[in-house]
C-alpha cells in the first residue's frame, strides 16, 4: 500500500513472513464480511453490521483489509479524529486465528501509518479493556518496534456505559517520527 510519498516514513519493523497476504483499502463492500469475520471470531466486540459498512464508506481512506488467496484475514479500522489532525484513532483491529501470531496485526498497523490519509499523522491511539491483552500487546509491541513509547491512560469509566461493559484505556503510541523527505 506504501507509495513513492509513503516510503519515505519509519516503518515498524514486522519480520516478512506471510508474503501472500495483500493489504488494500476496504470499501463499503467489507463492512458485511468485517462483521461476519468478528461474529465467527468469538473475541471481538461486535457492533451492528451497518457501523462496519458506514465506517469503511467514510473512512475508507484508513481503513484496510488483509486478504490470503481472497480470504479476509485480517482488518482495521481507523479514522483521524476531528480535532486531532496529528493522530489516527484504531476503532477496531481483527485478526484470524489462521494467521494470528505472525505479524499481521503490526503489518495492518504498519500499512495504516504508511497511508497518505496519515502523512500528517505522529500519534496512534486505541481504547482497549484491561482484559484484552492480546490488543495491549499488539500496540506495545506497534510502540517499541515503532521506536516511542506507549502511553495507557485513563479513557471511558465503566460507568458512562448503559450495559456492562470494561473501562477503557487509551493507548497513545507517538510521537512517530519520520525522516526528512
Amino acid at each position: 500500500m506504501a507509495t513513492a510519498d509513503t516510503q519515505n516514513k519509519k516503518e515498524a519493523k514486522v519480520p516478512e513472513n506471510n508474503a501472500d497476504i495483500i493489504y488494500r483499502a476496504a470499501t463499503a463492500a467489507d463492512g458485511g464480511e468485517m462483521w461476519t469475520f468478528v461474529a465467527e471470531a468469538g473475541v471481538l466486540e461486535q457492533n451492528p453490521s451497518y457501523a462496519y459498512i458506514l465506517l469503511c464508506q467514510h473512512f475508507g481512506d484508513t481503513c484496510l483489509v488483509a486478504e490470503r488467496d481472497g480470504e479476509m484475514v485480517g482488518f482495521v479500522l481507523a479514522y483521524i479524529p476531528p480535532r486531532q489532525e496529528d493522530t489516527v484513532f484504531v476503532w477496531q483491529v481483527g485478526v484470524s486465528k489462521k494467521v494470528r501470531g505472525k505479524g499481521v496485526g503490526l503489518r495492518l498497523l504498519r500499512h495504516l501509518m504508511a497511508l497518505p490519509a496519515c502523512r500528517n499523522v505522529s500519534y496512534l491511539e486505541a481504547s482497549v479493556t484491561p482484559s484484552n491483552k492480546p490488543s495491549q500487546n499488539l500496540f506495545r509491541a506497534f510502540a517499541k518496534r515503532s521506536g516511542t513509547e506507549c502511553r495507557k491512560l485513563p479513557f471511558f469509566p465503566s460507568e458512562f456505559f448503559p450495559e456492562p461493559h470494561e473501562s477503557e484505556h487509551l493507548y497513545r503510541i507517538g510521537p512517530i517520527e519520520w525522516p526528512e523527505a
